[in-house]
């Protein structure tokens, strides 16, 4: 996946792109790609496509600026046809007291899908 597909240019707020190249005994030293990655805790394992991928992302957990913090929902996935945006359903059971028992209700949801999870 290309890193520069937007208009305008993308990169990491945190790495800083213009440092100048350094000379070691006569020799210039390879530049190596700059990524800030992070890890974000709750048990989440930084997945690989975070630490060695390209992509620019500032809503994502692993390379962006976003704290992950209350409740970790789940659900299936209905429909992948915005861009880095997806639509889940998430299943419950609602309690009618008249009658003691449940009936199953839905949401639907749209969240952010970061490219480390594709």
């Amino acid at each position: 996946m290309e890193t520069q597909t937007e208009k305008s240019f993308q990169k990491q707020p945190t790495v800083f792109l213009n440092a100048k190249p350094k000379w070691i005994k006569g020799q210039l030293k390879k530049k190596s790609a700059k990524r800030y990655v992070r890890n974000v805790g709750l048990g989440f394992k930084t997945p690989r496509e975070a630490i060695e991928g390209s992509y620019i992302d500032k809503k994502c957990p692993f390379t962006g600026n976003v704290s992950i913090r209350g409740r970790i929902l789940t659900g299936v996935i209905i429909k992948m046809k915005m861009t880095r945006t997806v639509v889940i359903r998430r299943d419950y059971l609602h309690f009618v007291k008249k009658y003691n028992r449940f009936e199953k209700r839905h949401r639907n949801m749209s969240v952010h899908l970061s490219p480390a999870f594709r």
